[in-house]
């Protein structure tokens, strides 16, 4: 297994609970295993770093996100075979450290740790002071049965947990809440409708971590204020806004810069429909979280397609079908095309170019209903190569097996391209599966047109 443990630097002074909670879902998008132990967040990723790009990939990743959560240096990360190894290790480490508990042995690691990293020895410290120990390593040393007596069974149940010396005790997985609404107290009141986009901004942010750890998105959240109790009595008790998206997404930098328009809007009203007192407290709901569906990225760097709504405008980039649509009409519609698959016997035929439309994509286009017999080849040769023979053998990079055919084709009369052959599926001991033809045509002269794989 492969635990992870999170430690957050300086906790607020509100409690763990309140520093773990959008934490814990910002983690549950990396896995399913997440849980609370103690004062940290463990995550077991044994089944996710595969996915994820291995340990030192995901780790990246991992110390990019949390310091643009909490900051940089804002909590240590301890690797380790078992959930109170890592807990351990993340103790003992810096604020800001990566420590990896999972390059030499186990106890070899444990040992050289102070002995309060775990809790149990940490609530007995006065004792194990006086006895003069420092270490984990001072502490196994000690007769079993002795500190039994002096701390309870408990002290040497957790120091055999965190050795592997027995059995991980089972976990309680954190799962995300079904719905989302979360408030918060502002430090001041603030009758500055612009104002408010510092406070709501971690609300924002904690709704995006929740669909995350749900792999949702929301095309619509509601945010709400609540009026200071000392307002005019003709005065509700609060307002709302409703931030919708044109398709859902939990992009928090979208929702940041819809909120910002938002806010703006309210400050330039009239007192009437604006703030109408000074705001208290903010809270924010999710209205719907909508399942999303994976989409793969594009190639193209400039194509928002891959991502949340609006990527391209973060980087000042048009998005792809923008630029192509600002091409046809500098260059000509004839030069921007796309390919489009043709129903077509002829592999050469198979695929026409025409003019780019946006709002066509090629996925959408009709494919051609007889699918081939035999593997299609990878790349096709425009023109086909003339192959030379001994008798009837095709040679190419010597003789060639021929493993299927003949697939005779003879259609193409009615356009200025007619075609009689016979295809086969031929290897090469040096160029692997090929694509070859006879032309049924005097001199019946052999061809490669593809490779296959």
């Amino acid at each position: 297994m492969r635990w992870l443990a999170l430690l957050r630097a300086a906790a607020p002074a509100s409690g763990a609970a309140a520093w773990t909670e959008p934490l814990l879902w910002w983690a549950l998008q990396f896995t399913p295993r997440v849980t609370r132990l103690e004062d940290g967040l463990l995550l077991e990723l044994a089944a996710s770093l595969r996915l994820f790009g291995g340990q030192q990939t995901l780790q990246q990743r991992l110390l990019q996100e949390l310091g643009e959560l909490l900051g940089p240096g804002g909590a240590t990360l301890a690797w380790a075979p078992n959930s109170l190894a890592a807990l351990a290790l993340a103790r003992a480490g810096q604020a800001g450290e990566v420590l990896d508990g999972l390059l030499q042995p186990l106890p070899q690691t444990l040992d050289a740790l102070p002995f309060p990293v775990l809790s149990q020895a940490a609530a007995h410290a006065p004792l194990l002071a006086r006895l003069g120990l420092r270490s984990l390593a001072d502490l196994r040393r000690l007769p079993r049965a002795q500190l039994a007596r002096r701390t309870g069974p408990g002290l040497l149940r957790q120091l055999d947990r965190a050795y592997g010396e027995q059995a991980d005790a089972g976990h309680d997985w954190c799962v995300a809440p079904e719905r989302f609404e979360a408030r918060r107290e502002l430090p001041m009141r603030s009758e500055d409708a612009q104002q408010l986009q510092q406070y709501a901004e971690p609300l924002l942010r904690a709704a995006c971590l929740w669909l995350a750890a749900r792999h949702a998105g929301a095309a619509e959240l509601q945010l709400g204020w609540t009026y200071d109790a000392m307002r005019a009595r003709h005065i509700g008790p609060g307002g709302l806004l409703r931030l919708t998206a044109h398709e859902p997404h939990r992009d928090f930098g979208v929702w940041q810069r819809l909120l910002r328009e938002h806010l703006q809007q309210l400050g330039q009203r009239d007192p009437v429909q604006g703030l109408q007192a000074p705001v208290s407290e903010l809270w924010l709901q999710v209205e719907q979280a909508v399942p999303l569906q994976e989409r793969s990225a594009s190639l193209l760097a400039a194509d928002g397609a891959g991502g949340g709504a609006g990527d391209a405008d973060d980087a000042g980039r048009e998005s792809l079908p923008q630029l192509l649509t600002r091409l046809g009409v500098r260059l000509g519609p004839e030069q921007v095309r796309q390919a489009e698959p043709h129903d077509d016997h002829r592999p050469e035929c198979q695929q026409r170019w025409r003019p780019w439309q946006a709002g066509r994509a090629v996925q959408d286009l009709p494919l051609p209903a007889r699918p081939s017999q035999w593997p299609a080849p990878s790349w096709l040769l425009n023109p086909p190569t003339a192959l030379h023979a001994l008798g009837d053998q095709p040679m190419y990079l010597g003789s060639l097996a021929l493993l299927a055919g003949p697939h005779r084709i003879e259609t193409g009369w009615w356009d200025a391209h007619p075609v009689r052959r016979d295809y086969y599926l031929a290897h090469s001991p040096r160029a692997g599966l090929l694509w070859i033809f006879r032309d049924r045509t005097p001199p019946h002269t052999w061809y490669l047109q593809g490779q296959v794989g």
